[in-house]
């Protein structure tokens, strides 16, 4: 499970976040702060894998602290969470790494978009050797939005979507995601196929069946096994 950090002087906003972020099984906050030099000493001692940052918060802004967190060799992802796009600013923090810039107000369904980014990111690195397939889903990833191929539809794609993000850490068989969507087994596999062209999805072979192995599907970027 990734382990998430909000840094946020609104505590609304602050608060929002927090329940967007937790609305993803694969995502935990272990911690919120409203000062960024706060969050500065905090991380330094506590490794975390995803920040989601302010820009303009009082003494110590997002960009400082980013930067800060860059110079001391502090290896967090950033998702930032602002009311600033002014082209300096946004041209600053694309230059240090950040997975993703949302802009207040935003919706649920884009910031989910974000996480979705960073997952990408995670499990495009994940191997000691990157495939270019991987490549291509991180820099080139499927537009937000685009309608599904001919003979797939959105509704059904939503089941299987959430059919998966309910799934355990090891995945689940096709057979299993049939039964819980009610869709055949025929259905299913061209339907998880898709989402693991998009990136959406991985799948692994699992050996230990005591007879055929079987392949199981998971959403992208878990990390809980």
């Amino acid at each position: 499970m990734y382990r998430v950090v909000i840094v946020e002087d609104d505590p609304m906003v602050s608060l929002i976040n927090r329940t967007y972020v937790e609305r993803d099984p694969r995502f935990q906050v272990v911690q919120a702060f409203q000062d960024g030099r706060a969050a500065l000493d905090w991380l330094e001692q506590n490794p975390v894998d995803l920040a989601v940052l302010d820009v303009y918060m009082p003494l110590f802004t997002g960009v400082e602290l980013l930067r800060e967190l860059r110079r001391r060799g502090v290896d967090v992802d950033a998702v930032m969470v602002t009311a600033a796009n002014d082209r300096q600013t946004v041209d600053a923090l694309l230059k240090m790494g950040v997975v993703d810039y949302l802009v207040k107000p935003f919706t649920a369904e884009r910031f989910q978009r974000a996480l979705e980014t960073f997952c990408r990111h995670r499990a495009a690195v994940a191997e000691a050797s990157v495939e270019q397939s991987a490549l291509d889903r991180l820099f080139a990833p499927a537009v937000p939005g685009a309608q599904p191929p001919k003979g797939l539809q959105e509704s059904t794609l939503e089941r299987v979507r959430a059919c998966l993000r309910d799934a355990p850490p090891q995945g689940l068989p096709s057979e299993t995601i049939s039964r819980q969507t009610g869709l055949s087994a025929v259905t299913v596999r061209r339907y998880v196929n898709y989402l693991v062209e998009r990136g959406e999805a991985s799948s692994t072979v699992n050996y230990d069946t005591g007879g055929r192995p079987c392949r199981l599907y998971r959403p992208s970027g878990r990390t809980d096994l």
